[in-house]
């Protein structure tokens, strides 16, 4: 899923990928939007804002959408400044650091307000900083390691890629291209649905357990990094004994 680049990888590993990380996506932006107001996981809607506070002279706030966007720019830089340093010494495994990374993001900032008062007026914005940093860290990792084929956290392009194919199953005839269209299409699809899916569960947890909704995303996470390891240890032992025989 995270090891597999080039030729090795297939389009069920870009499969299970999109499935668990758009989920990520989803469970985080719900709980950006119920607990701090801030849309977390893209930046689109942010330069929208800082427009509009430039326009109403309100350069506090102008200046801390600004900063939004620069989060989310500075986690997709850090990601793809790890993975390229890392691959260096061992491609299989350098994924690990920017979903470790995240990982703990996500349990440090559910538990914060056991150690923080969310009276405190930055505590919103400090929590969108972070949260931000944290889905540019994961946009980066799951382009670089898809090579640009399956994002997670913005589902803008998705639906265009996804209008642009439906189209051309009017115009594709021939076997090949339809079967093709028909993975792309499926795999778009996956992502929206799983992106929903992560925001639909993280709504309902949300009422419950609020900042602590996080701790999902970060179950998930872990679970990734398990699934993977242990998958590679499959393939291993199955071509070692194969080897063998």
């Amino acid at each position: 899923m995270f090891r597999h680049k080039g030729k090795g990888r297939t389009y069920s590993h870009n499969l299970k990928l999109a499935s668990i990380l758009s989920c990520v996506a989803g469970l985080v932006n719900i709980t950006g939007v119920l607990a701090v107001n801030t849309l977390t996981t893209n930046v689109t809607g942010h330069f929208a804002f800082f427009s509009e506070q430039l326009f109403l002279k309100n350069y506090r706030m102008a200046f801390i959408y600004l900063l939004y966007i620069l989060f989310f720019l500075m986690g997709a830089f850090i990601s793809g400044l790890i993975i390229e340093w890392a691959s260096k010494y061992s491609s299989h495994t350098s994924y690990i650091i920017p979903i470790s990374i995240e990982t703990i993001i996500m349990i440090t900032i559910g538990f914060a307000p056991v150690f923080f008062p969310e009276s405190n007026s930055s505590f919103s914005i400090i929590i969108s900083f972070i949260l931000l940093f944290a889905m540019g860290l994961q946009n980066a990792l799951v382009t670089k390691v898809s090579q640009s084929v399956v994002r997670t956290t913005h589902l803008t392009g998705l639906f265009t890629d996804l209008g642009i194919e439906l189209s051309q199953l009017f115009f594709y005839k021939e076997k090949g291209e339809k079967t093709r269209l028909y993975k792309s299409i499926f795999l778009k699809l996956m992502i929206i649905s799983c992106f929903f899916l992560g925001g639909i569960i993280g709504g309902f947890t949300f009422q419950h357990f609020e900042l602590k909704t996080l701790l999902l995303p970060a179950v998930l996470l872990l679970f990734a990094l398990w699934y993977d390891r242990i998958l590679f240890r499959y393939y291993h032992l199955k071509r070692k004994f194969r080897h063998h025989d």
